[in-house]
């Protein structure tokens, strides 16, 4: 499978490195320094194109994507509020688009322990519910995609929570996300429901960018000759 690889950071090495070692030919690494690739006459010639950009950024090299005819899986976050028009015109132009806030295998599965346990807890007024999340200083966004992923899925379900805020709050009615930023961490999500009586707390803690970099490249190969807007739980068929 030809791949076109745009963001060429830490993650974007670390795809190109599995991809590689999975017999897959990167042709494009693409980043700030070579913009030009995005044009359709370099990027048409990839099967598939992974996206790791930044919030700024990430809507656009989509969109090149699209005019190229490129499936692109994107694992950018923090520019989600223009995700709706993203599904459109993937919808429209009959183009293949897949977007995880998180692609790690764990992670998705973490994401069904979480809606299981927000289920179980909606009808326990007595826990408060808070969030955590822990990632590394170069981290552009708070809190992060998955922790919004997260907060979104307990929501959903525990209505004597309203919505989130990003700091520590002792508002009821409102889901507390407290985002810290320590090198070297590569990621750590928590919950905490706690009682008078007892606490559950469940935790994902990723020990480098592997298992996201992995999961990227499957979605990929997932993706390959599909039309439509897919998620991971699409991937790993949850």
């Amino acid at each position: 499978m030809k791949i076109a690889l745009i963001g060429y950071g830490k993650m974007g090495k670390a795809i190109d490195a599995i991809a590689t070692a999975k017999g897959h030919d990167v042709i494009l690494r693409i980043d700030h320094d070579s913009l030009y690739l995005l044009e359709k006459e370099h990027l048409g010639q990839a099967d598939v194109a992974i996206e790791f950009t930044t919030p700024e950024t990430a809507f656009h090299n989509i969109q090149k994507c699209f005019e190229a005819n490129v499936p692109v899986v994107s694992g950018t976050t923090g520019w989600l509020d223009q995700l709706p028009e993203i599904k459109a015109q993937c919808e429209k132009g009959h183009h293949a688009f897949l977007h995880a806030t998180n692609f790690s295998i764990g992670v998705n599965i973490f994401f069904e322990v979480n809606k299981k346990l927000a289920t179980l807890m909606a009808s326990q007024p007595q826990y408060n519910v808070w969030m955590e999340e822990i990632h590394h200083t170069q981290k552009k966004d708070a809190p992060s995609g998955t922790a919004i992923t997260l907060a979104e899925q307990l929501l959903a379900a525990v209505d004597r929570k309203k919505g989130w805020v990003n700091e520590d709050t002792q508002q009821a009615d409102m889901l507390s996300i407290i985002s810290k930023r320590i090198d070297p961490a590569p990621g750590t999500h928590t919950i905490h429901y706690a009682s008078p009586i007892d606490d559950i707390t469940i935790t994902h803690t990723a020990h480098s960018r592997e298992g996201f970099a992995a999961g990227a490249v499957v979605a990929a190969e997932w993706l390959k000759g599909k039309a439509g807007v897919f998620t991971m739980r699409d991937v790993l068929n949850l």
